[in-house]
């Protein structure tokens, strides 16, 4: 979004973000995020995928009973859900770890910024 400036002054807001997208802090916790999203993205697809190719391609072995009525089919699908969960909260701890510590800094950094320029 572009604004046009008319002769007053600058648009702060946009000035601060600028400033803080282009912070050191801000480069940071992108590079944190993405060295956790990307690979475990990544896993999950491949295990979702290798889910999806034994069910179409490995009957047998997908119907083997493990005991009762309980196949090795089911128990991978219901793994998926708790890979899910497990993903969920690995990132979670990651995320209060590494993330939410420096997301504090920029945001402190934006709001002691905006004081300055409001005064």
């Amino acid at each position: 979004m572009s604004t046009t400036n008319t002769g007053g002054p600058p648009d702060t807001s946009e000035t601060i973000w600028e400033r803080a997208h282009e912070s050191t802090e801000f480069r940071e916790l992108r590079s944190r995020l993405r060295r956790f999203v990307f690979p475990m993205t990544a896993l999950f697809l491949v295990w979702y995928l290798l889910y999806v190719l034994l069910a179409d391609y490995a009957h047998g072995f997908m119907s083997t009973k493990v005991f009762g009525n309980i196949n090795v089919g089911l128990i991978f699908g219901l793994l998926q859900f708790v890979s899910t969960f497990v993903i969920t909260g690995l990132y979670v701890r990651y995320a209060n770890r590494k993330l939410d510590p420096v997301a504090e800094k920029i945001r402190e950094d934006i709001e002691e910024g905006a004081a300055k320029e409001h005064e």
